[in-house]
């Protein structure tokens, strides 16, 4: 049987949301179904953060060169920073069937949704506020005018929501986990996705409708 090619996913949500931590469980419970793929960002990056792990990090003129040499799926401008998707990275892993996930806010999610229409779109939010707010303030590496910024941005965000496939409400973590792989696996069974598959069988098929069989 052939590899089936991937499904892109493009996961986004709330700054404070729980994404990153629910993608890395999905990786370590799934290893052989999906591949995360890494972000450029002119963020500095945070303590224990390293470069090729988490993000690729590059400064502004680096990456203002990766748009110049069309090096990105999307990119986009989050709180001062610029964040985006390498392309062959991502056309690799898909090509060996694997479901590729983008972490990346909803600019850049939109902009791969027009691209490429058959791409899954997840938004994550915590069950409320309150938890949101908890949460930020409770990282610790941020000054109270960027909590601000991101609650901000968060209220900006809620509206454009309606975009998404699919919410996630992240509350507890491997629930989420199965219910992200769930949807997922779902995903491979629609008749869109199996087309080529569809096509052979109409074709092998097609002899009997014309009385050709032995």
């Amino acid at each position: 049987m052939e590899t089936q090619t991937g499904i892109l996913t493009v996961v986004s949500g709330f700054s404070g949301s729980g994404k990153g931590t629910l993608m890395k469980r999905l990786l370590e419970k799934y290893p052989d179904n999906y591949a995360l793929s890494i972000s450029a960002t002119t963020r500095d990056p945070r303590p224990g953060e390293v470069d090729g792990r988490e993000y690729f990090f590059r400064t502004a003129e680096e990456f203002k060169q990766m748009i110049a040499e069309d090096e990105l799926l999307e990119y986009a401008c989050y709180v001062n920073n610029y964040y985006g998707t390498p392309k062959a990275y991502v056309q690799e892993q898909l090509r060996c069937g694997k479901d590729v996930i983008l972490e990346i806010e909803m600019q850049g999610a939109l902009k791969i949704k027009e691209k490429y229409p058959d791409t899954v779109l997840m938004f994550v939010t915590p069950p409320s506020f309150e938890e949101l707010e908890r949460r930020l303030v409770g990282r610790g590496t941020e000054t109270a005018e960027v909590v601000r910024e991101r609650l901000c941005r968060a209220g900006e965000e809620c509206a454009g929501v309606e975009a998404y496939d699919y919410l996630i409400i992240n509350d507890e973590l491997e629930t989420c986990v199965e219910q992200v792989h769930s949807i997922l696996l779902n995903e491979h069974t629609r008749i869109l996705r199996n087309e080529t598959f569809i096509n052979k069988m109409k074709t092998e098929l097609a002899k009997y409708a014309k009385g050709e069989q032995s």
